[in-house]
């Protein structure tokens, strides 16, 4: 199931965590879609995380796609839907259970924000469960969201 992204602009990151791990973030390389819902599951996020071709699609057809290593292991996606000048929909953001509280998933949001620009805004849809941690690193809740909800 891996295939190559269309973005050629890889690049990579290492930053030191808190407890002394060093973790390399990767930006729009292809991820096993086995590795991505492995991940997903791990954090907590809820996504169809049975059906890999879904994934492989979700994060093929993404145009911003973060992922963070420890090592060889994939422990953090991101994935967003830009235009890299006005708004960016940051459609995942999960770090691995194991891995969370360590500034990670900060990093991966810090990253999309330097790729997008100054001038495109990062919007979001939280999980009920992260309501409280998106205010602690600097999002403002929008009060004049909609949605119309998948079916499947």
């Amino acid at each position: 199931m891996s295939s190559k992204k269309k973005s050629s602009a890889a690049t990579s990151h290492s930053m030191p965590t808190a407890n002394t791990l060093t973790i390399t973030y990767q930006r729009d390389i292809a991820l096993d879609a086995a590795d991505v819902a492995r991940v997903l599951d791990a954090s907590g996020i809820t996504r169809p995380t049975s059906d890999l071709a879904r994934i492989h699609q979700m994060y093929t057809q993404a145009n911003l796609v973060f992922s963070a290593w420890d090592g060889s292991r994939l422990i953090g996606v991101s994935r967003a839907l830009t235009d890299f000048c006005y708004c960016c929909y940051l459609s995942d953001l999960a770090v691995d259970k194991a891995y969370q509280r360590q500034g990670i998933g900060l990093a991966l949001i810090n990253l999309t924000r330097q790729a997008i620009g100054e001038g495109a805004s990062l919007i979001l849809l939280s999980a009920p469960q992260a309501m409280d941690y998106y205010p602690q690193v600097g999002f403002e809740q929008a009060g004049n969201a909609f949605i119309i909800k998948r079916k499947q």
